[in-house]
């Protein structure tokens, strides 16, 4: 009898609230000059995250022409940048996941105090390449939510949304017919902190 090539894989759900200057707390910077990693989430010049995290950048002057180039890497450890263009006297958010953050340059001179920090939503990875999501047990927690499942990255295409409710003590067992879900580059999911517990995810 041939083995079954299903793999699982488990995911523990962030619980890092939304945190405006967890990175990095309000300060002056100068032109062209980097933040200081060193908020609440940081640990030695750098953040780890659970997840991946979407950076925010909180301004308290006119930063609308200017940028900031935040540097880390990606769910899947690969090493990345993002651009984020500064905002008028409020916050300008990013859009690729961070699951860290070693540098945050500004590209220009901000007007006032900058800090940076992540919002609320997170992202992981189920399986960087081609493959078929079969199923996921999720284990609920206190918020509902919804896990939306996409192709290519956490930013890609949304193929499949499954919803959780507001209850820890329940869980979801999903089973999907026939071959399962085609994920053609990579399976990835995306969801608001804390909207459920941990996911056993099966794929093959």
């Amino acid at each position: 009898m041939a083995g079954s090539d299903v793999k699982a894989v488990f995911i523990t759900a962030d619980t890092q609230a939304l945190d405006a200057d967890g990175i990095s707390t309000a300060a002056a910077v100068g032109n062209n000059a980097n933040l200081t990693i060193g908020g609440a989430l940081a640990d030695s010049g750098s953040c780890t995250f659970s997840s991946g995290r979407i950076v925010t950048i909180l301004s308290a002057g006119d930063d609308s022409g200017i940028s900031f180039t935040v540097t880390g890497t990606d769910v899947n450890g690969d090493s990345q940048t993002e651009s984020i263009t500064g905002a008028n006297a409020g916050t300008a958010t990013g859009s690729k996941y961070f699951k860290t953050v070693t540098a945050i340059a500004a590209v220009g001179d901000p007007a006032g105090d900058v800090s940076a920090g992540i919002n609320n939503s997170a992202a992981d990875v189920i399986f960087a390449g081609r493959t078929r999501l079969k199923g996921a047990y999720i284990v609920n927690s206190a918020t509902a939510g919804t896990i939306d499942f996409l192709i290519t990255s956490p930013t890609g295409t949304s193929t499949m949304k499954i919803g959780t409710v507001a209850s820890a003590t329940v869980t979801r067992d999903v089973a999907i017919p026939e071959e399962g879900v085609l994920f053609t580059a990579g399976a990835y999911i995306q969801y608001t902190q804390s909207t459920f517990t941990t996911m056993t995810a099966f794929h093959a």
